[in-house]
């Protein structure tokens, strides 16, 4: 039987491993709100009732996938990441707290747990009160909402290094923090998928930068949107700075932990809609890919990593650019929407991208569909993907808060009684 390593890698190498792989938890959008991870160890037994999960990733409220969980799963895939949250404050000093919904769980100390008398939840960026919050969870919801904090913008003062705030040379801290995680995760015989950070140009939940206490320059989502058509001029500088600073960063990593990643998170810039993609072709051309192609090429220069994108949406008008650009991981397969279609996605551009995603629809059957059409769809998928390799298996997009328990069995236990080569 080949390692978790061994079967994520023969994927991405479009050979068939002797199980379809299985990723959960691998990334920031292929995780699982913590209220169905809370859910779901319950009915596994891992846990007894009231024993609180880690929030993990508490922008989108992400459960910690511990290694008991990972082991009755069979999950393939384990992230190395930052050690800070999308708000800035480190995943550490864990304190208990509730969900609305009830569950039980454990946050980092920076994160607010005193509501507002709305019952609103509040965040800041770095847990510093004394901030303006950068994000609002409202009562009784399940995530958090980005608060946009723009300045007034104005277009003859504006500043690049504005819009660079963020972006920095890695700190030997971080450094530190990534060689001792790659060491740890060496001797877990899992598949590596990795999170450095800084090549995401234009990723639209990134503008608002909720981890900056006081961002600068163009944070608004609608002023960002726009100006990458009337300052295009100005994004292009921000992105050829933002890539500059990347890769060198990346070069820096990449001395500490070498070729342990199987794949590397590059980007989760969405460029589709439900319905159509979201900018022209042309555009994407214009703007995006030049950077993807630079990021692209040093990845395929330097190192073993696959480069894996994540884009939501109706993206096939885009998948030639995508692997034309350099990308081997097509992430998160959103077969429910425009021209999407599962088989035709397999056929037209299963042998030179892998499908990572795609394995069952997280805004229709899984929430509300039954068991029996969970476990349909996941054979269905299984089936068109799996063959020649090319597939790691995971859900579209993260699974959401108020699944079905029902649902997870069948989608885990279904996906377990037919991942085995040869697929029939």
């Amino acid at each position: 039987m080949m390692t978790s390593r061994e079967r994520v890698d023969a994927a991405l190498n479009h050979r068939e491993p002797d199980l379809v792989p299985l990723d959960l938890g691998g990334s920031a959008v292929t995780g699982m709100q913590v209220s169905s991870v809370y859910r779901l160890r319950q009915a596994l037994g891992l846990d007894a009732p009231g024993t609180p999960v880690k929030v993990t990733e508490p922008y989108q409220m992400l459960g910690e996938i511990a290694t008991d969980l990972l082991d009755a799963l069979g999950v393939d895939v384990v992230p190395l990441g930052g050690p800070r949250t999308m708000f800035g404050f480190r995943n550490e000093h864990w304190k208990e707290w509730t969900l609305f919904d009830g569950t039980p769980v454990l946050v980092p100390e920076g994160f607010n747990t005193d509501p507002e008398p709305s019952g609103d939840i509040f965040m800041y960026p770095e847990g510093d009160k004394s901030a303006p919050p950068s994000g609002r969870m409202p009562h009784g919801g399940h995530y958090f909402d980005a608060i946009v904090r723009q300045e007034p913008i104005d277009d003859i003062s504006l500043r690049v290094e504005d819009n660079l705030q963020e972006f920095g040379a890695i700190s030997d801290e971080d450094l530190a923090w990534f060689k001792a995680e790659a060491e740890r995760l060496q001797g877990t015989g899992r598949a590596v998928l990795a999170n450095f950070g800084g090549a995401a140009f234009g990723d639209i939940a990134l503008v608002p930068a909720t981890w900056l206490k006081h961002p600068k320059g163009i944070r608004d989502v609608a002023e960002w949107y726009a100006s990458t058509v009337m300052r295009r001029d100005f994004v292009w500088e921000v992105f050829e700075r933002q890539c500059e600073i990347a890769l060198s960063n990346w070069a820096k990593i990449y001395s500490v932990v070498g070729d342990l990643p199987s794949a590397v998170f590059v980007t989760g810039t969405d460029f589709g809609t439900q319905h159509g993609p979201f900018i022209s072709p042309q555009a994407y051309r214009d703007l995006f890919k030049p950077f993807h192609d630079r990021v692209n090429e040093w990845i395929h220069r330097n190192t073993k990593w696959k480069s894996f994108i994540h884009s939501c949406g109706s993206v096939r008008v885009f998948i030639d650019d995508f692997v034309d650009a350099g990308f081997d991981i097509l992430n998160p397969v959103q077969c429910s929407a425009a021209c999407m279609d599962a088989n035709e996605l397999k056929a037209q551009y299963g042998d030179r991208i892998t499908f990572w995603g795609g394995g069952v629809d997280t805004q229709n059957t899984l929430p509300f569909g039954t068991p029996e059409q969970v476990r349909a769809e996941v054979i269905d998928r299984i089936r068109t993907f799996g063959p020649c390799g090319g597939f790691v298996f995971d859900t579209i997009h993260n699974v959401q808060a108020r699944i079905p328990v029902e649902n997870l069995l069948a989608l885990y236990n279904t996906f377990a009684e037919h991942r085995a080569y040869p697929i029939e």
